[in-house]
């Protein structure tokens, strides 16, 4: 379903490190009827400071960007600071662990980098309107990803202690995981998981990641990821 056009253009602010991507992106806005490009921003933390400063109606943010606040980090504290409307993600990142660190952040929606012009104007739109929206490859991921056993409740009852972002860093570990692997998988830089380890290990009374790793894998995680 087609959103209508709001009387007032919508203001949207890109953040993403490419140039050329902004660019591009950024004429599509320009271009459009019912839309401004209000700012772009190359960096999680400018997209903070941006939105603080001009109250967007539209975040298009990507994942992936330099510096300690990345995508995931710059869309909870966009959120958390009701400083943009909406935030929708458009990223290369198109896997679980992505998909689901973007919703918990607050992401109203997640689209890919490969989508058709249209269809990205068409999700500014429908994120403006307060509904959410992914694409077909996202959406078909979220279904695999409820479909498999062992997902959702039953994992975070194992450890109610555990924030949502640890338990996904422990899930990896239990399945074998090392930093660099769960950073790149969860879009977070080596220092912020070794961080969420070091919480794990104190929140379990556990004085090693092998005991952490046992602790899970007999609760279930892990079990999925090393199935694959």
């Amino acid at each position: 379903m087609t959103v209508d056009d709001p009387a007032e253009p919508l203001r949207v602010v890109i953040a993403d490190d490419h140039p050329l991507f902004r660019d591009g992106l950024g004429r599509l806005i320009a271009d459009t009827s019912g839309l401004t490009l209000l700012a772009e921003a190359s960096s999680g933390e400018e997209a903070v400071d941006v939105c603080a400063r001009l109250l967007p109606d539209v975040v298009v943010m990507d994942l992936r960007m330099p510096g300690e606040v990345d995508g995931v980090e710059a869309t909870r504290r966009i959120v958390n600071a009701a400083t943009a409307g909406a935030v929708l993600v458009l990223t290369m990142v198109d896997d679980d662990a992505a998909v689901f660190a973007a919703m918990r952040a607050g992401a109203r929606g997640y689209a890919l980098k490969g989508s058709a012009g249209a269809d990205i104007v068409e999700s500014i739109r429908v994120v403006a309107a307060g509904k959410a929206v992914f694409g077909a490859s996202i959406a078909a991921r979220m279904n695999r990803y409820f479909s498999r056993p062992g997902q959702g409740a039953g994992k975070s009852a194992a450890f109610p202690q555990l924030s949502a972002r640890e338990l996904e860093v422990l899930d990896l570990m239990a399945a074998g995981a090392g930093n660099a692997v769960i950073a790149a998988n969860l879009v977070l830089s080596e220092k912020t998981v070794r961080n969420n380890v070091s919480s794990i290990l104190t929140k379990l009374q556990l004085t090693s990641r092998a005991e952490a790793i046992a602790r899970a894998r007999d609760a279930g995680l892990g079990v999925n990821e090393q199935e694959g």
